[in-house]
């Protein structure tokens, strides 16, 4: 049996997110796995030392991420797990859905103001082509993230 990948950051930002990967279990009786990437391009400025600190804090608020979706689930009657991953954040979605088999990928749209990274308005539907292509699962991306 499949599953929903739902990737969020946090933050009252994601909650269309996490009700979309909710509403889609209900319909298809999937289960959801919320994944929280600690971005390592972040860190990439900082000592090995404040790195892992950093890294080690960023970790702690995605697991707190995760407890707040999982609980929303729970409420549902959805069944749901968390995992938290560290690395380039595209990277680690893809990796996700092939070792889970995911059907479907949920993915918010967070718009930071001049972020140039996959989920920029722009560059989004070049990601979703190829999240689809190297993985099988059907991206539904959420519209309103962080807007």
């Amino acid at each position: 049996m499949g599953v929903i990948l739902c990737a969020i950051r946090g933050g009252p930002e994601c909650l269309p997110t996490i009700a979309q990967a909710i509403t889609l279990a209900q319909e298809t009786g999937l289960t959801v796995h919320f994944l929280y990437i600690v971005n390592r391009d972040l860190l990439s400025g900082a000592s090995s030392a404040q790195a892992c600190a950093i890294s080690g804090q960023i970790r702690q608020m995605g697991k707190s991420v995760l407890r707040t979706a999982l609980a929303l689930a729970s409420t549902q009657g959805v069944t749901a797990q968390g995992v938290v991953r560290q690395g380039n954040v595209g990277d680690e979605i893809a990796s996700l859905c092939r070792d889970l088999g995911a059907d479907y990928l949920i993915l918010g749209q967070p718009q930071a103001q001049g972020e140039k990274d996959a989920f920029s308005e722009a560059l989004l539907p070049q990601f979703i082509e190829q999240i689809e292509k190297q993985t099988g699962a059907r991206v539904v991306p959420v519209d309103g993230e962080g807007r």
